[in-house]
């Protein structure tokens, strides 16, 4: 289980350049962000929690390049480099905007649990997202509620679930709702290392 921990605490850690991470880390692992942008905090407020964000780490070895597969605010389902998303998030010239930490579940997944995992999330890509979903979504974070029904819109944290949960891993959660910081906490969760 990785254990709470504060933002001062992850400002702490060691940054791993990118390029000495890059050639371990394994489709299937989990990118954590605590952002410093309004809609980050919010998240981090009503969930009381240093997490804004999760995704998914896809590895595509035949194009030598390593993906963040993701659910995102006024975006929906996408597939980002993450050399990009560390560099240039959202085509700023500038990267990300807080830390980043990359988890591995353990023991690790077998090949075919990443395939279904990521496949998953793959069969999701470009999915669009409404502009209104954003109030739904945060209407979800502030009340803790699951989704009611199954619109194909997810929140970040609900995505990374359902695709873990295509893969038979199920992440215990303390109600109906799952956030980034409930996948954080499970018991088969563990740090790997913090990339920015």
């Amino acid at each position: 289980m990785a254990a709470p921990i504060a933002k001062k605490e992850i400002k702490r850690l060691s940054v791993q350049p990118y390029e000495a991470v890059r050639d371990d880390l394994r489709s299937g692992d989990l990118i954590f962000c605590s952002g410093s942008y309004l809609f980050s905090g919010l998240i981090q407020r009503f969930t009381g929690s240093v997490w804004s964000h999760v995704g998914v780490i896809y590895r595509d070895d035949a194009l030598s390049r390593v993906f963040v597969l993701e659910s995102e605010a006024g975006i929906g389902v996408r597939l980002a480099p993450l050399s990009k998303y560390l560099r240039d998030y959202h085509g700023r010239n500038r990267p990300y905007r807080g830390q980043i930490v990359v988890g591995r579940v353990r023991p690790g997944l077998d090949a075919d649990q990443v395939r279904n995992a990521v496949s998953f999330g793959m069969d999701l890509l470009t999915k669009p997202y409404d502009n209104s979903e954003i109030l739904r979504i945060a209407m979800r974070i502030l009340f803790r509620i699951g989704r009611r029904t199954r619109d194909r819109k997810y929140i970040c944290s609900e995505l990374v679930d359902e695709c873990f949960h295509s893969a038979g891993v199920r992440f215990t959660r303390p109600d109906n709702y799952i956030s980034p910081d409930d996948i954080w906490r499970n018991e088969c969760v563990g740090m790997h290392s913090r990339v920015l």
